[in-house]
């Protein structure tokens, strides 16, 4: 199944595996799992979470400076 990552620093679509969850995508699509917040039509999704079709997921990056 394909999963469609979006945002403002993602631009990416990973074929996976029914059950693969957020943070296996993330990670097969470069992306790291510990900078991003993840949310299906406006709930945020634990990285956890298996998926089940396909989709398009929004990835928000978490800035933080100092």
């Amino acid at each position: 199944m394909e999963i469609r990552f979006h945002g403002r620093d993602v631009e990416m679509t990973v074929d996976v595996d029914e059950g693969t969850t957020v943070r296996q995508a993330l990670l097969k699509a470069d992306v790291l799992p510990s900078m991003v917040i993840v949310s299906f039509e406006g709930t945020i999704l634990p990285h956890g979470t298996p998926l089940q079709q396909s989709v398009e997921l929004l990835v928000t990056t978490i800035s933080s400076g100092g």
